[in-house]
């Protein structure tokens, strides 16, 4: 077979990555693939800098889109991130020019990943992105291979490192969310504009993703619930500690009755679970398959080395004539299903209340609480102080979204309410 010769565009971490990856295991990857693999050419910011690899035999363009029509290139590999603008033309370009297309980009995937498997349909071509999900765990091809005989009822994971490694250091350290995340940025785990991780927004996107292959459907990325880590205090980590859970950013997808549940939020999750124990810059997804039962994977998802692994796979899989369904089924097939809205998740919730430490002030709280059809598991509060602000901790039972969120805002009306109640979700014990 003749050799497969790819033109990789950005040539950040991971794309200096891959590069590094396909020259250093030259022969594995042959063995693997049936036929040599190589880096044809390539496009980035500034030809200069120094990736840590050689550019000999290898053709620059200033153009990315210009690697699309680059005869030289049977593969482009698209590095560059972002949902629109030059990512996605290049990924446009590159499929209506017959090319396979490998990316990272779980943005890209999330907001155009019907339309641009549509067109790869037409095509005859490839989109790969085991990369764009989790770093070096192999999710998507769990989810679109081993798992192709089952139907999945549930994805849960931690998908953003950042967040995780923002959580574990406040547990373990007992310090609030500014102060590690100033740490973070400084040691390169948060980016100088870090909002995309810790708004939720980057474990939102590889939600929809992992959502769309394992329902088999089409996932309106603006229906999901996207909420972030900022609002979690060192004060809410402590409860949590003693309540027996720990606080984890989740992405939760589930297909019910009434359509598919997507959502991202802070979690209580029992110590009981695995996910509790996966701590730092680590992430994790766990899959329920109807005949596989729940799957766990761990590992790095993030990293030049992780990353790069998942992308040079992907690489290997089309070098050896593997071609498969962009989500899993052909475009035609992807289900409509309805979003379900986050007033219609029913869940038990850890409560937090500021207060002012006076006669009546459960009593208040406990009637708004009645009056919503809540009741509560436990309570905790810590000594007295009277007339001074205290904290109380409230543990629902199970009930509906749409109920505590009234009664949030009823109870933030209280006079003797000093801030805003905290509120998360918790994971059941079983």
């Amino acid at each position: 077979m003749t050799e497969l010769k790819l033109g990789i565009a950005g040539l950040g971490t991971v794309g200096a990555g891959v590069a590094k990856l396909v020259a250093a295991q030259a022969g594995l990857i042959a063995q693997r693939a049936g036929r040599t693999v190589r880096v044809s050419a390539v496009s980035a910011r500034a030809k200069g800098r120094d990736r840590g690899f050689s550019l000999e035999g290898i053709t620059w363009h200033d153009d990315a889109l210009s690697l699309a029509a680059d005869p030289n290139v049977d593969v482009v590999v698209e590095l560059i991130g972002g949902s629109e603008g030059k990512a996605k033309a290049l990924a446009e370009a590159a499929i209506a020019h017959g090319k396979h297309l490998v990316t990272a980009n779980k943005a890209l995937l999330a907001h155009h990943g019907v339309a641009l498997a549509e067109a790869a349909e037409a095509k005859g071509v490839t989109i790969a992105f085991e990369a764009a999900v989790a770093g070096g765990i192999p999710v998507i091809k769990a989810l679109r291979e081993g798992l192709a005989a089952n139907a999945v009822s549930r994805v849960a994971g931690i998908l953003n490192g950042t967040c995780n490694y923002i959580l574990t250091t406040m547990r373990e350290e007992g310090r609030d969310f500014a102060d590690v995340l100033a740490d973070a940025q400084a040691l390169g785990y948060a980016e100088a504009d870090p909002s995309f991780d810790i708004d939720g927004v980057d474990a939102a996107h590889k939600l929809a993703i992992l959502a769309g292959l394992a329902f088999g459907a089409e996932i309106d990325f603006a229906a999901l619930h996207v909420e972030g880590i900022t609002r979690v205090s060192a004060l809410d980590i402590a409860f949590a500690r003693e309540l027996g859970y720990r606080i984890k950013l989740l992405g939760i997808a589930e297909r019910t009755a009434a359509g598919i549940s997507a959502r991202v939020h802070p979690a209580m999750v029992p110590l009981n679970k695995p996910i509790a124990t996966v701590d730092g810059v680590f992430n994790a997804v766990l899959l329920e398959g109807d005949f596989s039962g729940p799957v766990f994977l761990q590992g790095r998802g993030a990293g030049e080395g992780p990353t790069a692994s998942a992308v040079v796979a992907d690489i290997i899989d089309i070098a050896r004539g593997t071609q498969l369904p962009v989500w899993g089924v052909k475009r035609a097939d992807l289900a409509a299903v309805p979003m379900v809205p986050m007033a219609e998740l029913t869940s038990a919730y850890f409560l937090r209340l500021s207060v002012v430490d006076q006669p009546g002030v459960l009593a208040d709280v406990t009637a708004i609480l009645r009056d919503e059809g809540i009741s509560l598991e436990s309570m905790l509060q810590h000594g007295r102080s009277p007339g001074e602000a205290v904290p109380i901790v409230l543990v629902t039972h199970e009930t509906k979204e749409a109920a505590v969120a009234r009664a949030v805002e009823k109870i933030a009306a209280l006079a003797c309410v000093l801030e805003a109640p905290a509120f998360i979700r918790i994971e059941p014990k079983h």
